[in-house]
């Protein structure tokens, strides 16, 4: 195999799922945040395995995602549009049962002369400033908007990874000021939501990230694993260096193991540094700048060549090599390439 495999636990994305379904209220629906091909884990696999598992409403950031989800999984479930009914988007959303998460007044007009009679769901503005009716525009519309029978109406936590910051409890007070007697199905929490109690659950939750293994869900079983190919293996002596620049010189004797990933699979130059691959349980640094399809590994203490070493696995979970880069596991994981040859295990 010449290039890197991306084995993805479809058992344990249920699992995670399952668990966060069961630490949501018991009177709460727990619908998937299906976005981003999935996290970049593949939509598709990910959404049949969900729905089996028992799965009914399913989150988009676009009405092309939805297209994707509604080709596999058939007419049986609710597929929410964030970005609400944006031009262009009319027929897909008509033909194909989507229903727009609507954000603005503009929307609402967009959504009711086109589409009169078609379901849709309100975004509502509870301090994040991203998406959705500000308190001031949804009062405008309010009264118009439930006489047309919403699906949900939802916000989005900016904070909820931090469960003591004060945004928090003034978005939770918000959102219940905004929705206060509707009637009216009502979401506010994703992974991390979820985790913060009860009282931010409402009628839906909406985990993401804690599905594919990723904190806050700290108990989240890994998800993703990641084997790059060794191409290569060379034996340094003092003084030689590995890579563009001349970054890493060997003091002693080294082996380097080329490995056939780079920048250009996702795999980040700046998380180089203090990242290892492992063969099983052992830890390999990288040496040298990684490049666009190669990176050099060093395993002079294995005791024999390996075929392939692993990134991300029970080894190194997503959130550790997100934190090599200084950055966070949802962009790991949206970041890895095309050219990987993806497997998926169980469900």
């Amino acid at each position: 195999m010449s290039t890197a495999r991306l084995t993805v636990d479809l058992d344990a994305l249920v699992a995670n799922w399952r668990a966060l379904d069961a630490a949501s209220s018991s009177n709460t629906e727990t619908g998937a945040v299906i976005k981003a091909n999935a996290y970049g884990l593949g939509v598709q696999p990910v959404a049949r395995a969900l729905a089996k598992a028992g799965a009914r409403r399913f989150f988009v950031a676009v009405a092309e995602e939805g297209a994707a989800v509604r080709d596999c999984l058939g007419p049986n479930v609710e597929i929410n549009v964030f970005s609400g009914h944006m031009r262009g988007d009319t027929d897909m959303i008509g033909d194909l049962n989507l229903i727009p998460m609507i954000n603005s007044v503009d929307q609402m007009l967009r959504h009711v002369e086109a589409l009169p009679g078609h379901g849709f769901g309100i975004q509502l503005d509870t301090g994040m400033n991203r998406l959705g009716m500000e308190p001031d525009e949804w009062m405008a519309v309010r009264d118009t908007a439930l006489d047309l029978s919403p699906n949900l109406i939802m916000s989005h936590l900016a904070c909820a990874d931090e469960p003591d910051h004060a945004m928090n409890t003034r978005q939770l007070r918000q959102f219940r000021e905004m929705t206060a007697g509707l009637g009216v199905p009502l979401s506010l929490s994703a992974t991390g939501g979820i985790l913060l109690g009860p009282e931010y659950h409402f009628d839906v939750t909406r985990p993401g990230i804690g599905m594919y293994g990723g904190l806050p869900f700290a108990e989240a079983l890994p998800v993703a694993r990641l084997d790059l190919p060794v191409i290569q293996v060379r034996e340094l002596q003092a003084g030689e260096s590995v890579g563009y620049g001349n970054s890493w010189v060997a003091r002693d004797r080294t082996v380097i193991a080329t490995v056939a990933a780079g920048y250009a699979d996702g795999i980040h130059r700046i998380m180089g540094p203090k990242t290892s691959l492992y063969a099983g349980d052992i830890a390999c640094p990288i040496r040298g700048r990684i490049s666009m399809d190669l990176i050099g590994v060093d395993i002079t203490h294995l005791t024999e060549e390996p075929q392939g070493l692993t990134l991300l696995g029970p080894q190194q979970v997503i959130d550790v090599v997100a934190d090599n880069a200084g950055t966070i596991g949802y962009e790991v994981l949206t970041s890895l390439g095309g050219r990987m040859t993806r497997r998926y295990r169980g469900a």
